[in-house]
């Protein structure tokens, strides 16, 4: 069965065991990162912590992922756990030519807060940063706010007897809930090399830049997005009655032809399932009934509008 989601347990800090960090230091650090991140990396200052993904050559995402950074040539990447182990590898064959080095830290502690995050980040020193997609750090951890009706907060512990966190499976639920309700799904290994950043509405929510030079599968995602060749998006949806689906099961229309797959699901307090999946655009534009098997899917509205939104001008909004 699956976990309601318990959003007093959010308030008193959960383990987030599902996302994990991977460092990368060095005195070419930022050069390194930014030919193979759809991020422009400079923008990555201490207080902005931009969205960002990494491609193939044919321009599929290989992961997503927030980009901070800690301190001096020191940058971190919060991305799904799953995804870990191999985009490590998958970097490591490119920063052998670089002074960087990249160091996966699957046992980093990394805490979900919601109304408590004000005195968790009292006990650690933390200034506690209010724009999604800020952070602020010092030596003992990091924090970074993450978007939602539900304010919430993530904190990354170097140190893990700083804070007392609680290992709970209905709160990471809560926590994976707002993801879904604010349209972010995060690439898991199960759908790595499948999709283009625009098929997760990455450009809509400012994970690509643009303005930047050349990064890996920069031509294709560029190509796709000024051609206006994207033909699947991400649409959030609700199923009343059923079962939650798991990761890339199909979407069909009336006549049993697939239109769509699953991303990710969660249930809701009210027990109906909440999810992401990607879509043919028809589905949207035709305003087609939907199902997955038998259950019809009702289409929900994003809490953004599918257009282009530049971190540059994030960045510079945040300064302003």
């Amino acid at each position: 069965m699956a976990t309601v989601p318990s959003l007093d347990a959010l308030n008193s800090g959960i383990r987030l065991h599902h996302l994990a960090a991977l460092d990368i230091q060095g005195p070419d650090a930022e050069k390194f990162l930014q030919g193979q991140t759809s991020a422009q990396v400079s923008l990555a200052d201490g207080r902005f912590a931009p969205l960002t993904c990494f491609c193939t050559p044919k321009g599929r995402m290989l992961a997503n992922a927030q980009l901070m950074k800690i301190g001096d040539s020191h940058y971190r990447l919060l991305l799904s756990e799953s995804l870990l182990e191999t985009l490590t590898s998958h970097l490591k064959k490119f920063a052998a030519f670089y002074k960087a080095e990249l160091t996966p830290l699957p046992e980093l502690s990394l805490v979900g807060a919601g109304e408590n995050a004000r005195s968790i980040a009292e006990t650690l020193d933390l200034p506690l940063p209010k724009a999604p997609g800020t952070q602020s750090a010092n030596a003992h951890a990091s924090v970074l706010c993450y978007p939602g009706d539900t304010p919430r907060w993530l904190f990354c512990l170097e140190d893990d007897t700083l804070i007392e966190a609680l290992d709970d499976e209905g709160g990471r639920a809560a926590w994976q809930l707002a993801d879904i309700r604010s349209g972010l799904a995060w690439l898991t290994e199960a759908q790595q090399d499948h999709f283009l950043p625009q098929m997760l509405n990455w450009e809509a929510l400012g994970g690509i830049s643009f303005k930047k030079g050349c990064y890996t599968g920069q031509e294709v995602v560029a190509r796709a997005h000024f051609r206006g060749q994207v033909k699947k998006r991400l649409v959030r949806a609700e199923l009343a009655n059923s079962e939650a689906p798991t990761t890339g099961d199909t979407v069909i229309n009336e006549a049993s032809k697939a239109v769509g797959e699953v991303v990710n699901s969660a249930v809701s307090e009210t027990g109906s399932i909440e999810l992401l999946a990607v879509m043919n655009t028809k589905v949207m534009e035709e305003a087609m009934p939907v199902y997955i098997g038998e259950a019809r899917l009702a289409l929900l509205d994003l809490p953004y509008t599918i257009e282009r939104l530049d971190p540059e001008q994030l960045a510079m909004g945040l300064a302003n």
